[in-house]
Parts: structure tokens; sequence; C-alpha cells
């Protein structure tokens, strides 16, 4: 039976891929580092930040220290919050998906975000009220592909009331949330908001909008 829906935030609810995008590439051209679209889309997207300042400057320098890796987050995490202030964008249909859902299902997010930051744009969406739960990047040691925000997710719902890995559909727009998903012993529904549906193919399903989608098929397939 399927009892719970864990949502990724970043690319499934709100459009703001190409936000992280364009603060990753500020506070790197400061440390004399570019950051091209096509790399960050191809190599890092769907890492958290610190994971996302690792392995860029990995590439570039042996001598990257946890100090500087803290500096470079807080310095991008200012930066985004300036840009969620006036740029956000919530996907069509978001809304209504998400008060649909949760007068069947609990709901979470799950994502590699700052807390800040995912409870300033649920809260401009009006549709905060609506989640018991938010795992963010301060929770975790290991951010996707690492399935340790998800199973984070579900200890936490679980105390409530008992769920398991097996009730629970994971909603994703990246290849390493998808992984993590799986890793976590989740189903996975995929939204092609940042990568194509052929790029996405690992997912149990795949559809190109959450407007107007509906669950009752997939819960069929795979709780009925």
């Amino acid at each position: 039976m399927l009892k719970a829906i864990l949502f990724d935030f970043d690319g499934v609810l709100v459009d703001t891929e190409p936000l992280h995008l364009r603060a990753f590439q500020k506070v790197l051209a400061e440390e004399g580092l570019a950051l091209n679209e096509r790399d960050y889309y191809a190599k890092y997207v769907g890492l958290d930040d610190k994971g996302c300042f690792q392995a860029v400057l990995s590439d570039h320098s042996p001598a990257v220290t946890a100090a500087m890796i803290q500096r470079l987050v807080e310095r991008k995490a200012k930066l985004l919050l300036e840009h969620l202030k006036t740029n956000l964008s919530v996907y069509p249909g978001i809304a209504d998906f998400v008060a649909v859902t949760a007068q069947h299902y609990r709901l979470a997010i799950v994502s590699g975000a700052l807390r800040h930051e995912i409870e300033f744009s649920l809260e401009a969406a009006g549709i905060r009220k609506q989640f018991q739960h938010i795992t963010a990047a301060q929770d975790v040691q290991n951010g996707k592909p690492d399935p340790e925000g998800y199973l984070h997710a579900l200890a936490v719902l679980n105390r409530q009331s008992p769920l398991t890995a097996s009730e629970c559909l994971v909603i994703e727009d990246t290849i390493p949330g998808i992984q993590a998903a799986h890793a976590a012993g989740m189903r996975c529904l995929a939204v092609s908001n940042t990568f194509s549906a052929t790029e996405l193919s690992l997912a149990d399903a795949v559809t190109s909008t959450l407007k107007g989608y509906d669950l009752a098929a997939l819960e069929r397939r795979f709780w009925s």
C-alpha cells in the first residue's frame, strides 16, 4: 500500500536549477574558477552544495579543505536566497498536485538544499503546511546518490506512525536522486524538468509534468 510521497525540491517543486547554477558560477568566479552550464547539468546537478563545491574544486586543486568548502557554501546560500526573493518560480500545477496528494498520503521533502531555502520557497508558494517533514542538507552527512536523506526522512515519519520504504514513492528529477531513492528501497517517479525522459529511464515511471498527474494508475501498478 502506498502511504507516503517523498519529494525532491529543486527541479521538482520549484524551477530553481538555473538559480543554483548562477549562484555557483558567481561564487566560483570569485575563486578564479569557471563553471559552464553543460558541465553543471552533466556532472554536478543533483549534488548538494557541499558535494558540488567539493567536486568542482577537486577537479582543479588537491588541497581542498573543509573550511574552504563551508565558506563557499555560506556565500552561495546568501546569493541564492537573494535570487529566490525575486525570481522564485513554482512549476505549473504544483500547488494543486500537492493539495490533492496531501489528502491521501503523508508528504515529506528530501533535498540537498538548505533548510531556509526550502522553508522560504514553500511558504511563498503557499504549500508549506501540506508537508509533515523536511530533510534538508543540514540533516545528513552524505548527499544523493547516497540514500541517507531518504532513510532519514523515513525514520522521522516512522516515529510518528509505522511506515516502510516499500510504502513510499519518491518524486525526483535527477539521476543521483533516482539512485538514492532506489538505494533506500523506494519506488521513484521522475519528472523530466531537468533531464529528458530517456535519461531518466532508471526511474520506475517518468512524466513530463506533475500538473494534473493522477497517481492512481501508478499505485495500481506497484501497490495493488
